[in-house]
């Protein structure tokens, strides 16, 4: 047998991940702890226990894995402290949030719809205008609280904040959307990190960027495999 799958969840092949990648994940990881380790590089606990447990919780929701879940409870923990220190209040604050939606996305996508496997769909146009209006809305107010708490970088805090909220609930209910947002929430991660002087977050969210399209082409896939299998 050469694939795992979740016991827990109703699984089929999406959700499978094969030895090799879980050789590799775990190849990365200890790599990472022994740099840190030995502190071959200027990378603190925090930061990489943040790049291992964020990569994996991508990867996984990359998969349609429901672990990507826990994973990411263990990774808003990590970031929650990593983002404090680094005065972004915004996405520190964020991670709250993003724990009770992981809870919701756990058993979403568990517990299926009517029985079955939660399937992969398009936003309606109703959830996309509820989207927009939201990240429009809670940047305004977010922007104007951080200006407020002097925090490091009000409107680009405020903006990805607010695309990343919308990211996850458009995740929790596997709507294919959700890449799109992470992908715009992650171009400017990256500059902003690096200038907060987190360096290893920000190669993070790079890699972050690349699974982000690598998830849109795979659930993608997935979408025009299950149209053609309903003709």
């Amino acid at each position: 047998m050469n694939d795992v799958a979740d016991p827990e969840s109703k699984s089929g092949p999406a959700d499978r991940i094969s030895r090799h990648e879980l050789v590799a994940v775990s190849v990365c990881s200890i790599v990472i702890l022994t740099l840190t380790a030995f502190e071959l590089w200027p990378i603190g606990w925090l930061e990489a226990w943040g790049f291992i447990t964020g990569g994996i919780c991508v990867w996984l929701t990359v998969r349609e894995n429901v672990w990507t879940w826990p994973i990411g409870i263990a990774n808003n923990i990590v970031f929650f402290a990593l983002f404090w220190q680094g005065r972004l209040f915004a996405d520190a604050s964020l991670q709250i949030i993003y724990v009770a939606l992981s809870v919701y996305g756990w058993l979403s996508w568990r517990r299926g719809t009517s029985g079955g496997r939660l399937e992969i769909r398009y936003a309606s146009q109703t959830e996309r205008l509820i989207c927009i209006v939201f990240v429009i809305f809670a940047t305004w107010i977010l922007s104007q609280i951080l200006v407020a708490a002097n925090g490091a970088a009000p409107f680009w805090d405020a903006f990805t904040t607010a695309l990343s909220l919308a990211a996850q609930a458009l995740m929790c209910r596997k709507r294919i959307d959700h890449w799109i947002v992470w992908i715009t929430a992650d171009i400017v991660y990256v500059p902003l990190y690096f200038q907060r002087g987190l360096p290893l977050t920000s190669a993070l969210y790079l890699v972050f960027l690349m699974l982000c399209i690598a998830g849109l082409k795979r659930w993608s896939s997935g979408m025009s495999q299950m149209g053609n299998d309903s003709r």
